[in-house]
C-alpha cells in the first residue's frame, strides 16, 4: 500500500518547501479565513441590533402618527377614555411623571440594598454561603412579573399598610407622605417596593461581578497599610467599581421604567402630577396604562397608546445614553488606574 502525501508547496522563488512547513502555512491560511468569517459575523450581529432598534422606532412613529396629528376634539370623540379638550402630549405628561416617579423610587430603595448584598457576597460571606446566596438572588430574576404583582397586591399591601399609616400620621408634613393614606395599600409606595425587589437581582448580580474584579493587589495594599475591612472596601473596591455600579443602576432603572403587570395589579391609578406616595388615585405609568386600555381600544385608541409608548421609548433611550455618558466619563477615574 502506498501512503497519500500532501502535494509539495513551493516558495515564491520556486524552491520547494518542506511538508511540515506547508501544513503550517495551510493551517494559518485556514485560521485567517475563520477569523474573517468570525469578524463579519460579529459585525453583522452588532449591525442587527441597530437595525432592530431603528425598526422599532420607525414602527412606533408610523403607528403613532394618526394620534399625533389629530386634534384634541377628534381624539375625544374617537377614544372614550381620552380626556376631553386635551392633546396627546398633555395626556401622556402625567403618565411620564408617574413612570419616572415609580422608577426613581424603586432605584432609590434597591441600589443601596443591592450594593450591600453584593459586598457581603463578594467580601464578607464564607464561600459556601456566598455561593448559595448568589444563587438565591439570581433566582429572583426568574420570577414572573405577574407573580410579583399578585404578591404585592395580596400580601405586601396589607402587611405594609400599618407602616404607611404611621408615616402619614407622624410624617404627613413631608410632601411625599402627605394626603389621605389609602386603606388598601395600593399606592405608589407599595409599587416602589415591589419594583425594588424586581430590579434587585439585576443590580446585585452586576455589582457582585464588578466587586470581584477589583485587583487583589489594591486590596492587599490597603490592608497592609492598616486599613480595616470597611476602609479597604471604601478606598479600593468602591472607587474601582464606580462605573459598574452606575451601569447596574441604569439597567435596573430601565427595567423599572418598562414594568407593566406588577404596576397594573397593584396601583390604584390616577392622572395627576402628585408626589403623594401614600394616597390612592394619584399616579399612573405608561406601561400599565397601555396594558389596561389596549384590550378594548379601537384603531385611534391603539394609535394613542402607541404614541404614549413612543414617549416611553424615547425616555428609556435617553436614560441609557445618559448612563453610557456617565460611565465613559468616570471610567478614567476608577481605582483600576
Amino acid at each position: 500500500m502506498t501512503s497519500t502525501q500532501s502535494p509539495p508547496v513551493s516558495a515564491p522563488d520556486g524552491a520547494p518547501i518542506p511538508a511540515r512547513t506547508g501544513r503550517k502555512l495551510r493551517a494559518r491560511a485556514a485560521d485567517r479565513g475563520a477569523s474573517k468569517v468570525f469578524r463579519w459575523t460579529a459585525t453583522g450581529a452588532g449591525a442587527l441590533i441597530l437595525v432592530i432598534l431603528a425598526a422599532v422606532a420607525v414602527f412606533l412613529v408610523i403607528r403613532a402618527m394618526p394620534a399625533l396629528t389629530s386634534s384634541s376634539a377628534d381624539l375625544s370623540k374617537a377614544v372614550s377614555w381620552f380626556p376631553e379638550g386635551s392633546s396627546v402630549l398633555a395626556f401622556v405628561g402625567p403618565m411620564i411623571f408617574g413612570s419616572l416617579l415609580a422608577a426613581a423610587l424603586a432605584l432609590a430603595i434597591a441600589t443601596p440594598v443591592a450594593i450591600g448584598i453584593a459586598l457581603f457576597i463578594s467580601h464578607y460571606a464564607p464561600r459556601r454561603l456566598a455561593n448559595a446566596l448568589g444563587y438565591v438572588v439570581d433566582l429572583l430574576a426568574a420570577v414572573p412579573s405577574v407573580v410579583y404583582g399578585l404578591w404585592g397586591g395580596l400580601v405586601l399591601g396589607p402587611v405594609v399598610r400599618p407602616v404607611w399609616d404611621f408615616l402619614g400620621q407622624y410624617l404627613g408634613w413631608f410632601p411625599l407622605f402627605s394626603g389621605t393614606v389609602s386603606p388598601t395599600g395600593r399606592v405608589m409606595m407599595t409599587v416602589g417596593l415591589v419594583l425594588a425587589v424586581m430590579i434587585l437581582p439585576i443590580i446585585t448580580a452586576i455589582c457582585r461581578e464588578v466587586f470581584l474584579q477589583t485587583p487583589v493587589l489594591h486590596e492587599e495594599a490597603a490592608l497592609a497599610l492598616g486599613a480595616t475591612r470597611w476602609e479597604m472596601v471604601r478606598m479600593a473596591v468602591l472607587p474601582f467599581a464606580r462605573s459598574g455600579i452606575v451601569s447596574a443602576a441604569m439597567l435596573g432603572l430601565g427595567r423599572a421604567l418598562g414594568e407593566t403587570m406588577a404596576v397594573l395589579m397593584i396601583l390604584s391609578p390616577g392622572f395627576l402630577y402628585s408626589f403623594q406616595l401614600l394616597a390612592a388615585g394619584q399616579q399612573q405609568t405608561i406601561a400599565a396604562n397601555i396594558a389596561a386600555q389596549f384590550p378594548e381600544a379601537n384603531q385611534m385608541g391603539v394609535s394613542t397608546l402607541i404614541a404614549t409608548g413612543l414617549a416611553l421609548f424615547v425616555i428609556t433611550l435617553a436614560v441609557n445614553m445618559a448612563a453610557r455618558a456617565i460611565v465613559a466619563r468616570r471610567k478614567d477615574f476608577s481605582g483600576a488606574n
